[in-house]
């Protein structure tokens, strides 16, 4: 998979292009059909599939305050991208100037001038350009012009209801990490570089990676049974997600995680995170003692999740 952040990074799309676009935070299933649709026309047509994202998203732009908490950031959804095997990812950088560009020009700079486009897939209430002015029979009608073809991208539906970016947030609302799996087709994981913390939980005897989200709020909170990935490997443990109301912060969401049985160095290392189960809820505690005392009965919660499923000995 190749990201292109700049049209002018797009001669190798001389030959032509199979295109989708839209935020696809998260990536669920419903996002993952359309892509299956993408890369089947780009293999019959022989031409690359790309997907066209903006960062920052739309809403974010313009609305910031009321923008919805993000299920990816654009490094996690780059990632998912490369195991869906799209050839390429055109993120588009949305601000004032963009946002003043037509549905007319989007369509003529973008998609038949930069991306010599054969083929789209959106849904059929995609909206675009300056104001929101472009639907799905502008593109119609603009590929009887220029000669490329439109699809309507079919809702995908689990138990009855559509699947969504908003019914997974809700699902990761009331903490139904199954549910959300479902949705997903994937455990939910949430990824980001260790970096430096307080050093709080070291002294309390309970070290912790603390994991830059990069992101105000984050779609979790409360205290989880968590697995992480390195070299291959895999280290159960326990993870704290929220803003820390017993410790003076800034109000963000953190994500700290303590890895069973585990010694070594994470500073600066790239670390996916994936959540299984929920034990409580994050809580302001009266002192560090109370803290400490809760910490130790998630790690031991934690050590009895990993030990009835004989992947830990405790």
């Amino acid at each position: 998979m190749q990201l292109v952040r700049c049209l002018q990074d797009l001669k190798k799309l001389q030959s032509g292009s199979v295109v989708t676009i839209g935020n696809f935070d998260g990536l669920h299933l419903g996002h993952q059909v359309i892509l299956e649709h993408v890369k089947a026309q780009a293999k019959i047509l022989n031409v690359p599939s790309v997907v066209i994202i903006f960062e920052p998203q739309p809403k974010e732009f313009f609305v910031p305050d009321a923008a919805t908490i993000r299920l990816t950031r654009l490094r996690e959804k780059l990632e998912l991208f490369r195991d869906n095997a799209i050839d390429f990812v055109l993120c588009l950088h949305f601000n004032q100037n963009f946002s003043k560009l037509t549905a007319e020009d989007f369509i003529k700079k973008i998609l038949v001038d930069a991306l010599h486009i054969k083929h789209i897939e959106v849904g059929d209430d995609f909206l675009f350009g300056a104001k929101r002015a472009g639907n799905f029979t502008m593109l119609e009608e603009a590929g009887k012009e220029f000669g490329f073809s439109v699809k309507d991208a079919k809702t995908v539906f689990l138990d009855g209801e559509r699947i969504s970016s908003t019914r997974v947030r809700n699902a990761l609302l009331v903490d139904d990490l199954d549910l959300a799996e479902r949705l997903l087709g994937r455990p939910f994981q949430l990824s980001g570089r260790v970096i430096q913390g307080q050093q709080l939980a070291r002294k309390l005897g309970c070290p912790t990676a603390n994991i830059q989200l990069k992101r105000k709020q984050a779609p979790l909170k409360g205290v989880f049974v968590v697995s992480c990935e390195l070299d291959g490997k895999v280290y159960c443990g326990v993870a704290n997600i929220g803003i820390r109301p017993t410790v003076k912060g800034d109000g963000n969401s953190h994500l700290e995680v303590h890895l069973l049985d585990f010694s070594g160095d994470l500073y600066k290392r790239h670390i996916r995170v994936t959540f299984h189960q929920k034990l409580r809820d994050e809580k302001k505690f009266n002192s560090l003692d109370e803290l400490k005392a809760a910490i130790d009965k998630d790690v031991t919660n934690a050590r009895a999740y990993w030990h009835a499923r004989g992947l830990l000995n405790c």
